[in-house]
């Protein structure tokens, strides 16, 4: 009996999902026109299905929202298991679906953020601010999504069918995220401008495709694609069990949560000796930062020690790996106007300068050259701190073509010994 009234509470209480004296108000038919379309208030409005899964789980966080944006953006919710009529209305065809109401109520934008409430409530203020800068400038209306808020070239989203998906992407060694749509799906259709400058801003790094499910649907019954759209992660040493990718949908959600799976991947950088322009440029140019270190003359520190110094420098790659900055290296002397465009080697040999290549700024190594002085020098800069100066007149300076080391020790000089029985050294003479 017991259990049957707990049943029976637990299905009332879910029937509405929010309390009625809450912040989240209940919309219907009857007040949903006179609440959210004929008023000044910017919505957040939520639809969504009493017997949902994912809505239930949101409810804490979509109740956290509502209290945070009280008085300032107003918070609803359409049970549209009940209210059938208001979700046709606005093409609602999943559980739970995010409308914004705001600068335009006729075109309400559809959200595909995260499900925090701190997601939630950020894009209420959002909306809240674009409404505000719209009366400022004339009572203009955005007329839709203020995410992307211009045509962006879809030239690097690949267009992936069944015939080529295997060499495209399970073949290749790139790191791929495909999304797959359906051509009717409306979040499908909100996703495509994201999706799009995504692509632009992945370039070289992370490759993105798209493939229509409806038509191509042997790829698509084999990853077992249930809703629209579904992005799949193909990692380079996991082709074959691709992860789902659980961020959010906007541009910068997606290129975010890209490098951070490509941090995790990509295998430790190698140490690169600059023996020529082109062998500095390929292992700096189009890196965040690039790590220079100049070792000691081969005459001053043979095979074991540079091998040591080397071995630090990997260790060192291995930490800040993820941050896909470039290493390199060079032998003191070998490319001595780079030294000096740095003023690296004032204080000795091995010496480090890390360099911002789209800034043409520099940071020097002033403390140790060992485990827990570079560690602590890197770490600074991956925080932004530590002194900066620009590289001596803003770009690269030029460059000598060296031998590259052949990992052997250098043989010391021949000193000819100077026979000086035939010289005569009397003071007489040198009068």
């Amino acid at each position: 009996m017991l259990r049957f009234i707990f049943l029976v509470l637990f299905i009332e209480g879910c029937v509405g999902l929010y309390q009625s004296n809450g912040n989240v108000v209940e919309l219907t038919p009857s007040n949903f026109d006179k609440l959210v379309l004929k008023s000044d208030e910017v919505w957040v409005v939520e639809f969504f299905a009493p017997w949902c899964g994912h809505c239930q789980n949101l409810v804490p966080e979509y109740t956290a929202a509502a209290n945070a944006l009280r008085g300032v953006v107003k918070v609803g919710a359409v049970n549209v298991d009940t209210y059938k009529d208001l979700g046709s209305r606005y093409d609602v065809r999943g559980f739970p679906t995010i409308k914004i109401f705001g600068a335009n109520k006729s075109k309400p934008e559809d959200y595909n953020g995260g499900r925090t409430a701190r997601d939630i409530a950020e894009a209420g203020l959002k909306a809240a601010r674009l409404k505000v800068k719209n009366m400022l400038d004339g009572g203009r209306s955005s007329g839709g999504s203020s995410d992307v808020s211009k045509q962006v070239d879809d030239k690097y989203v690949v267009e992936l069918t069944d015939s080529n998906f295997n060499r495209l992407v399970i073949d290749s060694d790139d790191m791929w995220l495909v999304e797959f749509y359906a051509p009717w799906c409306g979040h499908c259709k909100n996703l495509a401008p994201h999706w799009a400058k995504a692509a632009t801003e992945l370039k070289g790094k992370v490759k993105l495709g798209a493939l229509d499910a409806t038509v191509h649907q042997v790829m698509s019954q084999k990853y077992g694609i249930q809703g629209f759209p579904t992005i799949k992660l193909f990692a380079r040493n996991a082709k074959d069990t691709p992860e789902n990718y659980d961020g959010g949908r906007t541009a910068s959600d997606i290129v975010n949560w890209a490098l951070d799976k490509l941090a995790e991947n990509v295998p430790p950088p190698e140490v690169v000796e600059v023996v020529d322009e082109k062998s500095f440029l390929n292992a700096c140019e189009n890196k965040p930062l690039c790590v220079i270190s100049v070792l000691p003359h081969l005459l001053d520190c043979q095979s074991k020690c540079r091998n040591d110094y080397l071995e630090l420098l990997k260790t060192m790659g291995e930490k800040f790996k993820k941050k896909m900055w470039g290493w390199v290296w060079l032998e003191a002397g070998c490319q001595s106007d780079l030294e000096s465009a740095l003023d690296i080697g004032g204080f000795g040999y091995p010496a480090m300068a890390v360099v911002n290549p789209k800034k043409m700024k520099y940071s020097i190594l002033r403390g140790a050259f060992s485990k827990d002085g570079i560690y602590e020098f890197l770490r600074d800069l991956s925080f932004g701190k530590g002194n900066t100066a620009p590289v001596k007149q803003g770009k690269w300076p030029s460059f000598n073509t060296c031998t590259p080391w052949d990992g052997m020790d250098a043989e010391e000089p021949v000193i000819d010994d100077i026979d000086l029985s035939d010289v005569d050294l009397d003071e007489k003479d040198e009068l």
